[in-house]
């Protein structure tokens, strides 16, 4: 079995430290390095790197990079990889909107590399015919992964009520806001709080979310969307409030998430009647989905993950294994 030689950029950041740790113990990938601009000299934990500045690595060097970067900045490496001839893997927002007008919308600055436009999203249960063997995939966000998974089915077979709004209740822990503190993420301030923020459609994360969702079903309605801050270190919950057209009841929706995730070996559809939480999702690379029928023509789905996992770093190693064709699932089950 080849080895495949990875880079990390940004391996200091949370999301990035879960990247190092599944590359440390991915059976095929020889870690050759981790970036970062804060912890310079600093052990990469889990490894026997450390973290040396961007400046210092050649790209001749690896197979792969993963960018674990903020956006703007991100796009300017994948560029650089691109020309190297290696493949990348963005964690960041600079790939995942198909136009630089829709970038320059939800981002206010216009896209540093425009020529990159459309890449491979990958949210390889929806997408992993265009991911695999692909050079560049841009690994979606943590709230839009939970909640297309979750509206996935619905989506699937366009079960949704034409033009009415979804609503998309989510809840994420504090590491979903970076490593680097602010006024909003300090322990006194979160703690014994529930904080929303951005709600309604002002978060950046509903064009990503609308745009792939509408790829699904172009007659869905608008997403409202709520995203708020707890009070915990890691895990994101998606409550999800649909109305179904007439092709669906709501008692048959568990049999359709059940059709469509079924041999998804990092989707768990739990048995009716059981709800999904955060400790069903947190340290694991799955999404798991529980769904409850409210009157036949309305449904609150609810979707897990980990943010900083299959919202994530595990979602990017997922994508690179399809990248390079090897099994889907090395390395995180």
């Amino acid at each position: 079995m080849k080895r495949i030689r990875a880079g990390v950029f940004g391996g200091s950041g949370y999301a990035g430290l879960d990247l190092v740790e599944i590359l440390a113990g991915h059976p095929q990938i020889d870690l050759v390095f981790a970036t970062s601009n804060s912890y310079v000299g600093e052990p990469a934990p889990g490894t026997d790197l450390y973290f040396v500045s961007p400046a210092e690595v050649s790209l001749a060097d690896v197979a792969v990079i993963f960018l674990a970067l903020p956006h703007k900045a991100s796009a300017v490496v994948a560029k650089r990889g691109v020309e190297t001839g290696i493949k990348v893997v963005d964690l960041s927002a600079d790939l995942r909107l198909d136009t630089p007008e829709a970038y320059a919308r939800s981002y206010d600055t216009p896209h540093p590399h425009p020529e990159l436009l459309p890449t491979p999203y990958g949210l390889p249960e929806i997408n992993r015919a265009r991911i695999r063997h692909a050079d560049i995939v841009a690994t979606p966000g943590c709230y839009p992964t939970t909640a297309l998974l979750g509206l996935y089915p619905l989506l699937r077979f366009a079960a949704l009520e034409r033009g009415v709004p979804i609503i998309v209740d989510a809840k994420s822990g504090v590491t979903g806001a970076g490593r680097k503190p602010s006024l909003t993420t300090h322990f006194a301030e979160v703690y014994g709080n529930l904080i929303p923020y951005k709600t309604g459609r002002s978060h950046r994360h509903v064009g990503e979310l609308e745009q792939e969702a509408h790829k699904l079903d172009g007659d869905m309605g608008p997403v409202i969307f709520c995203p708020h801050l707890l009070p915990v270190d890691r895990g994101l919950m998606a409550s999800i409030y649909v109305q179904l057209n007439d092709s669906m009841a709501s008692d048959e929706l568990h049999d359709a998430y059940a059709e469509v995730f079924a041999g998804e070996a990092l989707v768990d559809v739990l048995p009716p009647g059981e709800q999904s939480t955060l400790k069903h999702a947190v340290k694991t690379n799955k999404c798991v989905i529980s769904i409850t029928p409210v009157l036949e023509r309305y449904a609150h789905i609810t979707s897990v993950t980990d943010n900083l996992r299959k919202g994530a770093a595990s979602q990017a190693v997922q994508n690179m294994n399809l990248m390079f064709g090897v099994d889907e699932t090395l390395g995180l089950i």
